[in-house]
Order: C-alpha cells, then structure tokens, then sequence
C-alpha cells in the first residue's frame, strides 16, 4: 500500500493521460478552502513548547485535473502558533506556499464499486515557507525563509455536485531550517532539520459547465502493466533522494558519498578543507568568524572579550521591547558563553534613546532588560545567574541623528 500511495503521488499522470482516451466531459478546475489546527515538530528552543490542539491553521488553494486520475494544485496556508501556560510566552507566524501533485485515489482503486459520496486524494510537492517569530523575537519582513517538502492526504464526503466536505492532514518536511520556532535561537542541522503538520477541515467547490467533476469520474483502472513500470519509477526516485553520509546532498547528485561527519560541503557534496584552501571566500570568511568566537581554547574567551568591549548587545525597534531579528545571535553568544562557564553570572542593562519622557524611557529600558533575561532564562539559564535593571536614557550621542539613536535602543551584558 505505501508504494501504491507513493506512487499515485509522485507521477503526475503525463504518461497515463496520453494512454487514457475519454470525451472528458467532466470539470477539471475546484477551489478549496480550510482551517484547523497546526501541529509544530521539533525545533523548539529549551523550555518553549506551543498550544496543541488550538484553532490557528487557514489554507486555501486552486486545483487543475488533467484526467481523473491526476492533477496538479496550488495551496497558501497562514498558521499561527503560541506558548502554553508552562512555556516561556511566544508567538510565531508560519506562511506556506505548495505546488503539489494530486492523485485521485477514488479512480485509481476503483471506490465506485462501494460508494459514490466517498472518495480521497493523496498530494505531494514542494515550497517555500516564511517564519516569522512575533514574540519576544520579532522577525519582521520576511523572515526565516526556509524550503519545504509537503505531503498529504484528503478525504472528500459528496454534498452535491458543485459542493464537496473535506478533511485534510498534511506534513512538512523542512529543509534548512534557520531557527527555532519560538524565534529565541539558531539551529546548525543540515539536511531536513524540522517538521509541522496541520490538520484541518473545509469545503471544495466545483468549477465548469459540466454536471460532474474529474473527481468523481471512473473509468477502467490502470493496468498492472502500468503499475509495475510506475513502481519502478519511484523505486529509482527513493533511492535517488537518499542522503547516506547526512551532508545534506542528495546521493544522486553527491561526488563524495562517504563526507565525514561535521565536514562542510559544496552543492555536489564535495568536503571544503580550509586548510587545503578550496573553499569559497563568502564560507571562508563565516568559518574563520565561528572558529574566533569560539576561541583558541573552545573556552569563548573571544566572546568573552567581545562582551567585555560592548560589541555584543541586543538591538530593538523604536519604542518596541521586541529584539531586533539579527540580536538573537548575541543571545545565542552570550548562552554558548555561560553554559560553557558555569561560574559566570551576567547582569543585563536596559537602555533607551533620548526621544520621549524620561520616566517612560526609564520603565522602557527594564522592560527591554526584562525581556532579554526572560529570553536566557528559557534557554536553561539559571535564574541566579542572571539579573537585569533599567538603565534609562543613553545620552551619549547626538539625539538629532536617527542612525545614532538606533545604537542607544539597547541591552548590554556585564560579566560578574
């Protein structure tokens, strides 16, 4: 059944629909929409985790039949997800966008020898996808731009005609996911590093003059003959999207299968020595950022000096207590630093820019500090390693200079 189910999906029906000879009397186009509820997979920073069960999932899309058999459809989904009560609080936006496969399976296994209000599809495909952390990370913009790979199946009950009910459950595999959901930290996987599924429920609606649509179309089923030599297509395809060595290079496409493990890779999988100097400037100039921070020693001392200096801090919008995006890798600095220090304790210090009352800009700048140690804390920090005060107004620079006050709005880490 699992190869049926694949390989209904992955093969679009050119060849069957050349094969398949019909008046096509029959509407091809429908409409869909749906809601339900997100389920997030892995991915979560320590000590955030996200409301199951909870309404937060909208999906629409448009889909074309080519024959009764096989189509092709279009989906955008707008997800949302929160903290529970025993997570540290966040909010997350998660936009999709799909072209998928579609395979009706009704027609393909013959449902109209038992029913004719029932019937399924089973879709596969690929996308993009933009998370974008609200809170207490605002990512802003686009986001955390990250590609995916989606696959489903939908149950349809008949109302009429024009009308059918549908349940769907969908998941993602996420390729290169940057960040955590909560937004709060990177992540350094490579390959398919992240997951979410949704579930949902809705409505299709036929599109076309005809009386019935491809979906409910049946005709004699495809051969065995047809079958087996399908079978063998996805056959090839599953073992061609295999990753044996983990780099994140697909085997068919890997020059180097056997790359060992934590070795960083070009597009065809080939290793990337940095001391036989053939890797790419752009990587280069990233590796040799990574290896200072961490320091000679792997002690952080590089970051130690940094923080000391006042080059890492965390950066926020005007009048926001949401960090900017970029400020979480000073964040992710400063808990590689204390987890690998254990006797370190850090005090975090709010600042605002000159512009407002000075009294609001004081309650401004420990709530910027309040929200950062928050952030650490999740992390799994321990609280009395932490602490945080309200610096108030930073009037060191011209308040006139909008690119001067950018750098007031700020926390800073002081080392104890």
């Amino acid at each position: 059944m699992r190869k049926l189910l694949l390989l209904t999906i992955l093969i679009v029906g050119s060849s069957v629909y050349a094969q398949e000879k019909s008046n096509e009397e029959y509407n091809k186009w429908s409409l869909e929409a749906a809601a339900g509820m997100p389920i997030a997979g892995t991915n979560f920073a320590k000590h955030y985790s996200y409301k199951n069960n909870t309404f937060g999932s909208y999906q629409l899309g448009v889909r074309y039949m080519m024959n009764n058999y096989f189509g092709m459809k279009m989906n955008f989904g707008y997800n949302t997800m929160e903290g529970t009560s025993y997570s540290a609080p966040f909010k997350t936006e998660y936009i999709t966008g799909t072209l998928e496969g579609v395979a009706n399976m009704g027609a393909v296994l013959n449902f109209d020898s038992w029913t004719n209000t029932l019937n399924a599809l089973v879709h596969l495909g690929a996308g993009y996808t933009l998370l974008r952390p609200k809170e207490p990370v605002d990512f802003g913009g686009l986001g955390d731009q990250i590609f995916i790979i989606s696959a489903g199946i939908t149950p349809q009950v008949k109302l009429s005609n024009r009308v059918v009910l549908t349940a769907d459950y969908t998941l993602m595999g996420l390729m290169r996911m940057h960040n955590t959901w909560d937004g709060t930290q990177t992540t350094n996987k490579r390959g398919m590093n992240g997951k979410f599924s949704t579930v949902t429920a809705g409505l299709t609606v036929y599109l076309g003059k005809h009386d019935v649509h491809a979906d409910w179309v049946r005709h004699e089923g495809v051969t065995e003959d047809k079958f087996a030599d399908l079978e063998a297509r996805v056959a090839k395809i599953e073992t061609d999207l295999l990753d044996s060595d983990g780099d994140g290079v697909a085997d068919y496409l890997d020059q180097e299968p056997n790359t060992p493990a934590g070795m960083y890779v070009d597009t065809k999988g080939r290793s990337l020595d940095t001391n036989n100097n053939n890797i790419p400037d752009y990587m280069e100039e990233a590796l040799d950022a990574r290896y200072a921070l961490k320091g000679e020693g792997g002690d952080g001392m590089i970051i130690k000096q940094l923080i000391d200096s006042g080059l890492i801090n965390v950066y926020f919008p005007f009048d926001s207590t949401k960090p900017h995006a970029y400020s979480t890798h000073s964040m992710n600095y400063v808990i590689e630093f204390m987890n690998d220090n254990p006797d370190v304790n850090v005090e975090l210090v709010g600042y605002a820019d000159e512009i407002g009352n000075t009294n609001y800009n004081q309650r401004l700048s420990e709530r910027r500090a309040k929200v950062v140690h928050d952030v650490l804390l999740a992390s799994g920090i321990s609280a009395n390693r932490l602490s945080y005060r309200g610096a108030g107004e930073d009037a060191s620079v011209d308040k006139n200079s909008e690119i001067a006050r950018r750098m007031m709005r700020r926390v800073v880490f002081e080392l104890k």
